[in-house]
């Protein structure tokens, strides 16, 4: 007779179990894996019916991306033949590429405004959440629910107020105005994680850090903050994810100096109407930064799966 454990699954389980992560994984992956294929794809082929999975693969969307082109005549065609291989891609068009496009630059703002405001949302974030973990702030439940409830309102209800009030300081179309949106939109998510974090670890390494004579924020940035990078990078991701793949308030607020990415790609137009393949490109190279922020901090995210399970 074989022992039976009522934690242990079977192998049957496990087998479904995995069959079940695997097959949702799949379905997951598909719409990725469709973007990135698009991108790859002749305009004709992007929009042909029924959907093509097999193709010729080209970077025509990625030269349309990245640059600006204008129709000539044949005259100025045969005058002036093309110099490189990205500028015959255009010829079978009849046009020419006169300068770069404007992606490089709505990408460069992403990275600004989504890496700048998940900084101060985690920084600012991780100092409230120690204060309200550590210290006896009066009316600290209400002030952690009135934290907690500006998250529970749509961004977007107060769009008009927070346009009337950019345009009075001066802050439309600006960096430093989507850093400073995006980071009060985070940073009652980012108070509300940390604290968690935080609460778990235990004061006894702060008080025997301040007992070998380290000041409270010695104590704060050596014993505190590297047991809470766990929670510090899984706040950060999540804050990124945010800011990064904001659209309203983009399209709200920026126009042409600080306008993002995700306003920017649905506007790509190709000849004879919505340029697909350009348009699958710039995601797919928009995925790329916050995939590789993930992937950095895999390792934090992974120690959190065991922390807090060893008991004080």
């Amino acid at each position: 007779m074989s022992a039976y454990s009522i934690t242990e699954p079977s192998n049957r389980q496990k087998w479904i179990a995995g069959t079940l992560v695997v097959l949702y994984a799949v379905i997951t992956m598909i719409p990725l894996l469709w973007i990135i294929a698009t991108g790859f794809k002749s305009p004709s082929d992007a929009i042909s019916y029924p959907p093509k999975v097999f193709f010729e693969p080209t970077v025509e969307g990625y030269v349309n991306l990245f640059t600006t082109r204008t129709r000539q005549t044949e005259e100025y065609l045969a005058a002036n033949p093309p110099q490189t291989w990205y500028e015959e891609i255009v010829r079978q068009y009849d046009m020419v590429i006169v300068g770069p496009s404007r992606y490089g630059e709505r990408f460069l703002n992403s990275v600004i405004i989504g890496f700048g405001s998940t900084f101060l949302a985690v920084f600012l974030g991780t100092m409230a959440a120690y204060a309200f973990s550590r210290f006896r702030v009066p009316l600290k439940d209400d002030l952690m629910f009135f934290i907690l409830s500006t998250r529970m309102m749509p961004p977007i209800a107060v769009a008009i107020p927070i346009f009337l009030m950019f345009r009075e300081l001066g802050l439309s179309d600006t960096h430093l105005g989507m850093i400073l949106l995006y980071t009060a939109v985070n940073i009652s998510l980012a108070v509300w994680l940390m604290k968690s974090f935080i609460d778990g670890i235990p004061r006894e390494y702060e008080e025997a850090a301040l007992i070998d004579g380290y000041t409270r924020f010695q104590a704060f940035m050596k014993v505190v903050l590297p047991q809470a990078a766990t929670g510090i990078a899984s706040t950060a991701i999540f804050c990124l994810i945010f800011a990064w793949n904001e659209y309203a308030f983009a399209v709200l607020l920026t126009s042409g100096n600080a306008q993002t990415a995700p306003p920017f790609i649905p506007t790509i137009i190709g000849v004879g109407g919505q340029d697909w393949p350009a348009v699958a490109a710039g995601a797919t190279l928009f995925l790329i930064p916050v995939m590789v922020f993930t992937v950095l901090l895999r390792k934090h995210l992974l120690r959190g799966i065991t922390f807090g399970a060893v008991r004080k």
